[in-house]
């Protein structure tokens, strides 16, 4: 569901072509937006504190015969979240899966490319600090 909710509204479409005609789709949930307190942590590890609220997006569908497909994508994007939940469904398909792993392989790559790109940013503008040792002891 990770990669579902990090994927573009195109490349969903994209996915979703390649399993045209879709089966009958029930929408359990219309997508929905809402909101979510989010919480922060200091340092990662300190005590949690609320940084604010945010939008989320949610999306429940039944896709026959009876595969349930759920998606939260941050933000407003009721579009993304149904395309999201329909590709849930059709990965619970045993028959389906390794359809469905087919097309969400590109949008695994282009996120591990993202996130090496900005590892690498954060990287170059890293400041390491040391003590030096004062003489007059």
């Amino acid at each position: 569901m990770a990669v579902l909710s990090r994927a573009t509204q195109g490349e969903l479409d994209d996915a979703l072509e390649r399993f045209e005609p879709l089966p009958t789709i029930h929408d359990l949930r219309k997508p929905e937006v809402g909101l979510a307190m989010v919480r922060g942590r200091i340092g990662g590890d300190g005590s949690p504190f609320n940084l604010g609220e945010t939008t989320v997006t949610r999306a429940a569908v039944r896709v026959q015969p009876c595969a349930v497909g759920f998606a939260y994508i941050l933000g407003h994007a009721p579009e993304r979240a149904r395309a999201a939940a329909i590709l849930d469904a059709l990965w619970q398909d045993p028959a389906l899966r390794a359809a469905v792993e087919d097309v969400l392989t590109p949008i695994r790559r282009r996120l591990s490319a993202a996130r090496t790109q900005s590892a690498a940013k954060t990287e170059a503008t890293k400041v390491n600090f040391f003590t030096m040792v004062r003489g007059d002891d």
